[in-house]
């Protein structure tokens, strides 16, 4: 949703207490703007070496918009230690890939956080059919990892992602998710 000022919103059931039903839900709507300003990652897409065809101006907004809101939600889901925060944003290899790291984070009582993310994105292929979009992602973030809520190692880092994105009911879809040494 957006109001005056682009602003998003965040909507928040959350319980409070009722006299006659002891706990109830109320919904609780924030600028999304109000977050914290690191929690949203910074994505940049250049477009102008994409092969064989051009990348359109609707499907360059679109994946800019999924690509951003996967790894948000990617943050969320890695700190939390929830798959629903995945959220169908990921398929495939990369969901599987995500699910294991996730579950065996769970495991071990461990999470993980990443924080000031900043992501070029640059389109390299895009199929003729308009259905397979490679991008080179060079992803700049914090990555903490905890231990029963424990700080046990932070950094801040600099990884290449090849990344295969394919377009969904509604969205673009993050297929293939694979660190890389360089492009």
């Amino acid at each position: 949703m957006r109001n005056r000022g682009d602003r998003r919103l965040l909507i928040l059931n959350l319980p409070v207490k009722s006299a006659i039903l002891g706990l109830a839900m109320a919904t609780l709507i924030l600028p999304y703007e109000s977050m914290a300003a690191d929690s949203s990652p910074q994505v940049i897409l250049n477009v102008s070496k994409a092969t064989p065809r051009q990348v359109e101006p609707l499907t360059q907004s679109a994946v800019l918009r999924d690509y951003k809101f996967a790894w948000g939600n990617l943050a969320a889901a890695e700190e939390s230690n929830s798959l629903a925060s995945l959220n169908g944003l990921f398929v495939g290899d990369a969901n599987a890939r995500l699910t294991q790291e996730i579950q065996s984070q769970q495991k071990n009582g461990m999470s993980s956080r990443y924080t000031n993310q900043s992501h070029k994105l640059e389109a390299v292929f895009y199929s003729p059919e308009g259905d397979i979009l490679e991008l080179h992602d060079t992803a700049e973030y914090d990555f903490e990892v905890l231990d029963g809520g424990k700080s046990i190692h932070n950094e801040h880092t600099i990884v290449h992602y090849v990344v295969l994105m394919t377009p969904g009911a509604d969205r673009w879809v993050i297929r293939h998710l694979q660190a890389v040494p360089q492009f």
